[in-house]
């Protein structure tokens, strides 16, 4: 008795032994778990062949958790009804997957999870698991690689889909609005792609940053880059795409009355050209202004009041011409307000600028002082924006100066007649000791006109120039920072960036940044050079 009850005790002991062995985890004061957890099987079997099921499990060595499954996993090619994953949220030693979905014949299928794989204790991550299996007799096994980029900006977008369609007779360039690619893939976490298991022949390779994750363009929303030509499976090339958000073509939405005096007509597209008539009887001192408001996409209309229930304008944009009907209703007019948009230590760069709400429609020049350390007048010239509701003050900055600008009243009178009261600001100059120099040279410029831009490290503006002839550069009394250089070859001349389209085949305007950032600091003046041959 006593002999069986050791036994028993031994047996027990073993089991847990096994059982502890058999289990991934730290136990108090051992190493860290720093692998990832591992598949051991798979149900159906992993690259199956002749695949019928509708239900798959897979199985691992621990306990595993799920992680932003939906963004993660990506299956190629797409199903119309996704599958359903489960458990999600929970620890599990196994994923569940049912298939909602009627299979292609002869396609080979992948489960890509991302990075959405990982253990339950620690977190280490299953990189890039692949589950593939064919409804054919065979797993299609080729592949093409390659990197993206944005057309204007220095970083890519995260979660781009990299989509292959494949040509047969039915092809045609609007099947990326209407259809599912036959391969999609995702550069989830860096600017390179791999689409795996491809079939021989003849694709077009776009890539969409996929707004609403349905595998379709729709350019109200997406950016989309394609490959100029279709590749051709197997192929040993890389291939690099640059994304671009297209210009949509121009479309007049309803106008609306902000207040009295100010409406806006919404828009969307290019309002380059739009014309705003109106065709309502008008006075003889009847005044208006048009503001383009790009953050809304929209334009707005201030014109002094008329007594009327309703106004009928003409709007024309190229060939587009129609007629628009406004009711008025505000009886409530904004009143001028002016803010100082310039900051208080002001840069011998800097132009001093005041901004309004409603458009200025005067500027007396008499009643606006400058006014140096020792009270001395300074002479300067006064600059309306297009807007109309942007004044610059220019003027020579001396160093370490205090500058007092005066507006006295009846200064600057806007559209609806309202004028400002004094207003008084300072603004103070430093030593050029804390300012530094940059001369650039630009070596192996491909072409004339482009555009120089100077950016700082949060890539906002600081200098831009349209070049036409020139290579060197030089750019003095900057602040110590460090800057980006950013040149736009100007293909068509309009001295702006002109985006992409993918039915007309229109590539965007090359854009290119020096690899390297310049580190500017005080009292220093510094020779960079800037070889466009080597940029991208």
């Amino acid at each position: 008795m006593k002999f069986k009850a050791l036994t028993l005790i031994s047996i027990l002991s073993i089991l847990l032994l096994i059982g502890s062995c058999a289990r991934k985890g730290r136990p108090g004061g051992g190493e860290k778990d720093i692998d990832a957890p591992i598949i051991i099987t798979a149900n159906p079997e992993h690259k199956s062949i002749n695949f019928k099921a509708k239900k798959i499990r897979l199985y691992f060595d621990e306990y595993i958790k799920l992680k932003d499954i939906n963004k993660q996993l990506v299956i190629s090619p797409p199903m119309k009804h996704e599958p359903e994953i489960t458990p999600v949220g929970t620890a599990s030693e196994f994923i569940n997957i049912k298939i909602l979905d009627t299979l292609k014949e002869n396609t080979t299928y992948t489960f890509n999870f991302g990075n959405s794989i990982e253990d339950n204790n620690e977190g280490n991550i299953l990189k890039q698991f692949k589950y593939v299996f064919s409804s054919g007799d065979y797993i299609d096994s080729l592949k093409v690689s390659g990197t993206i980029s944005d057309a204007y900006n220095i970083e890519a977008d995260e979660e781009v889909s990299i989509q292959l369609y494949e040509i047969t007779d039915s092809f045609t360039d609007s099947i990326i609005f209407n259809d599912r690619p036959s391969y999609v893939a995702n550069a989830l976490d860096s600017i390179g792609f791999e689409l795996t298991n491809l079939k021989e022949g003849k694709y077009l390779m776009i890539a969409l940053k996929d707004a609403n994750n349905n595998y379709t363009f729709e350019p109200k929303q997406d950016k989309i880059g394609y490959y100029p030509n279709f590749i051709t499976l197997p192929t040993d090339s890389t291939f690099h795409i640059k994304l671009f958000k297209e210009e949509l073509a121009f479309k007049l939405m309803r106008p609306s009355e902000v207040k009295k005096g100010h409406i806006y007509f919404a828009y969307e597209g290019n309002p380059t050209g739009i014309k705003i008539d109106l065709i309502s009887e008008k006075p003889a001192d009847y005044k208006s202004s048009l503001v383009f408001e790009n953050m809304i996409d929209s334009v707005s209309y201030w014109y002094t009041p008329i007594a009327a229930d309703s106004l009928l304008f003409k709007v024309s944009h190229n060939d587009l011409i129609d007629t628009l009907t406004v009711k008025l209703r505000s009886k409530e007019m904004d009143s001028l307000t002016v803010n100082n948009i310039t900051s208080a230590i002001l840069s011998l760069r800097d132009t001093f600028a005041i901004a309004t709400n409603i458009p200025i429609y005067n500027i007396n020049k008499s009643q606006i002082r400058i006014l140096d350390n020792d009270s001395l007048p300074v002479n300067f010239t006064t600059h309306l924006t297009s807007s109309k509701k942007r004044l610059k003050l220019d003027f020579y900055k001396k160093p370490d100066q205090k500058y007092q600008l005066q507006f006295l009243p009846n200064a600057i009178e806007d559209l609806f007649g309202n004028v400002n009261d004094t207003l008084k600001y300072s603004a103070t100059t430093k030593s050029p000791d804390i300012y530094g120099t940059i001369n650039l040279t630009l070596k192996n410029i491909e072409s004339y006109p482009f555009i120089l831009e100077l950016l700082d490290k949060k890539e906002e503006l600081v200098y831009r120039e349209y070049v036409t002839e020139k290579s060197y550069f030089k750019l003095e009394n900057l602040s110590p920072d460090e800057y980006i250089i950013r040149v736009i070859y100007d293909t068509n001349k309009n001295k702006k960036w002109d985006t992409g389209s993918f039915l007309e085949k229109i590539k965007p305007e090359k854009v290119l940044y020096r690899k390297s950032i310049i580190e500017l600091r005080a009292n220093w003046e510094i020779h960079p050079e800037f070889n466009l041959k080597n940029a991208k």
